[in-house]
């Protein structure tokens, strides 16, 4: 026996709640991130409202304990990075794994590159970076994103929304701007270099 009171089909429902209360929601229960187009089709919405409704609703939920994450076009609900210690207590893991050096190299790599091969992270860092990508696999920071269209057909690689989660970033816009390089001094360019 249903409940007269409560809606059933989407357009009643609709009526009922506004469309940022409905997207809450089923960002909620989603498993994982989700594109905006699934959103729309379940609330039997056109793409662009939806998409409007979450930055309405990113920002609204700017000032709460959850955020919207959104990488490589899907969103989804995470926590907020300032509660997360508390959140990590509360779960019972605080003694989460720390990223090695050479992880968190090869991650920025990644982040800053994306989609990049081994070689090209190899050739970045100096060693190889095939431990360490593994480590980084295992842990769902990075995932394969395909094969390059060259010889070899190398695998490319990119990073994951837990990635974003793990640093506190809603979105790789987030990513601190790259310092530029200072150039190389030659001894032409710094007469007081001697050599002896």
């Amino acid at each position: 026996m249903s409940d007269p009171t409560i809606p059933e089909n989407p357009e009643e429902i609709r009526r009922d709640i506004d469309l940022l209360n409905l997207l809450e929601a089923l960002l909620f229960v989603a498993p994982g991130a989700v594109p905006p187009a699934q959103l729309a089709s379940a609330l039997e919405l056109p793409v662009k409202e939806v998409e409007d409704g979450l930055r309405t609703l990113e920002a609204q939920l700017f000032t709460r304990g959850v955020r919207l994450q959104w990488h490589m076009g899907r969103v989804q609900l995470t926590t907020a990075p300032e509660v997360a210690p508390l959140v990590e207590r509360f779960l019972g893991l605080g003694a989460t794994s720390r990223l090695s050096r050479a992880a968190l190299e090869t991650l920025a790599i990644i982040a800053y590159q994306q989609p990049v091969t081994r070689p090209e992270i190899d050739a970045i860092r100096g060693v190889n970076s095939d431990g360490v990508l593994k480590s980084l696999l295992s842990k769902g920071l990075i995932q394969e994103a395909g094969r390059a269209e060259r010889p070899g057909r190398p695998i490319l690689y990119h990073t994951t929304s837990d990635f974003l989660g793990h640093f506190g970033l809603r979105s790789l816009t987030e990513l601190p701007p790259l310092a530029p390089l200072e150039p190389v001094r030659s001894e032409e360019d710094n007469p007081e270099i001697l050599i002896s």
